[in-house]
């Protein structure tokens, strides 16, 4: 149990004032010229200075304190034999015993203070009364079995404390490795919308520049892979600091969907047309940002794996929500083979969770239509006004 100032402060000024007023008591009922009055209160200062010594080096003695403490009830003792008077003194006494001593040295201290207040009294009692013996032997089991119910509840509530302390370092350990999961989460699907997708277009384009290697052509697709990995290089220094996408620095949404589409019909030969419906209203940045990603993953899964001739991307301005819609004329595949998650049961999932998790983020949310030899359509919407 940890050190309370204020009941050592109490315990010793209560020790003070009994000493005090037991020493007044002997005075006023006995001569000075007495030799055994003399020497009670010589004994009496002698306590009272080792008493004062212990309360001003208290934290000095740290592990020395049940020696001192011994010392103390040694004088007290001799002091409540020589003068009965002195007996109270036994009380705060006590409870140092209490604080200070194990068990066993607890009860040697109580039973030999008990025993000295019972002598004391029956030494000077002029009739032998049941309660000189009984009323110290009360009082000392009584003052045990407070202090050490009142010691077991600061123990429980210790280890109640503990036990709190325990949890919420758990708590923040559990938070910190969720906090890693999902910041590795959120890498994996800048990868997968940014860098894989833009290493997939530079190997394609090298791909085709080396089949007609020689040729302006090959120059221009050599010229456009460059282009493309210096995108990505920008794109990785961006969502390593969680920042906005390159294609939105300084641009609106439209206009970067807008410059998408060309990049993806110039790089991939893909005829991909943008349109954009209603009255622009005020996008935040992080739906923006949210919504460039999906139309990235959606054109992504459209060249690599629709094997479509055209994709239309459409934004629309609904004044409580912006949506995007990405249509092609591909292949299509059959939705009964995604869970509820978006994800194949092949293990691929075309990033649909990535998006899905994205959109949630910003208060959107994402649907897919698609049937095979029929095309994919996808469609996405945020509400305005819940930016996080």
């Amino acid at each position: 149990m940890g050190e309370r100032s204020w009941l050592n402060g109490a315990m010793h000024a209560g020790f003070f004032l009994l000493l005090a007023a037991s020493a007044a008591r002997v005075v006023a009922r006995h001569e000075l010229t007495d030799r055994l009055t003399v020497a009670a209160l010589a004994v009496a200062a002698l306590l009272a200075l080792l008493y004062g010594a212990g309360v001003v080096l208290w934290r000095r003695l740290g592990p020395a304190l049940p020696v001192w403490l011994g010392l103390v009830i040694g004088v007290a003792v001799a002091l409540v034999l020589l003068a009965p008077s002195f007996a109270w003194c036994a009380v705060p006494l006590y409870f140092l015993c209490l604080r200070l001593l194990p068990t066993i040295g607890v009860v040697n201290a109580a039973v030999l203070l008990t025993a000295a207040v019972v002598v004391g009294q029956l030494r000077i009692a002029k009739v032998a009364d049941p309660s000189l013996v009984l009323a110290p032997i009360g009082i000392a089991a009584v003052i045990t079995a407070v202090f050490w119910a009142l010691q077991y509840e600061i123990r429980q509530r210790q280890r109640l404390i503990d036990d709190l302390v325990a949890a919420r370092d758990s708590l923040a350990a559990s938070q910190l490795r969720a906090g890693a999961l999902e910041e590795r989460g959120r890498l994996a699907r800048e990868i997968h919308d940014t860098l894989a997708q833009g290493l997939s277009s530079i190997s394609m384009l090298l791909q085709a520049a080396d089949r007609s290697w020689g040729t302006d052509r090959s120059r221009a697709l050599a010229a456009q892979a460059a282009a493309v990995a210096d995108e990505n290089l920008a794109e990785a220094r961006r969502f390593v600091r969680d920042l906005t996408p390159a294609r939105l620095e300084g641009r609106s949404l439209a206009d970067a969907l807008r410059d998408l589409c060309a990049d993806t019909e110039r790089r991939a030969g893909l005829r991909t047309v943008f349109r954009e419906e209603g009255e622009p209203a005020g996008t935040g940045e992080a739906a923006a940002a949210v919504l460039l990603r999906v139309a990235q993953g959606a054109l992504a899964n459209t060249v690599e794996h629709s094997a479509a001739s055209e994709a239309v991307v459409t934004l629309s301005h609904l004044g409580d929500a912006v949506a995007l819609d990405v249509r092609d004329d591909g292949r299509g595949f059959d939705p009964d083979d995604l869970d509820p998650d978006g994800a194949a049961a092949s293990g691929r999932g075309f990033g649909l969770p990535g998006m899905r998790e994205r959109l949630a983020r910003v208060g959107g949310s994402l649907a897919v239509e698609s049937r095979p030899g029929e095309g994919t359509a996808l469609a996405a919407s945020v509400p305005l006004g819940e930016e996080p």
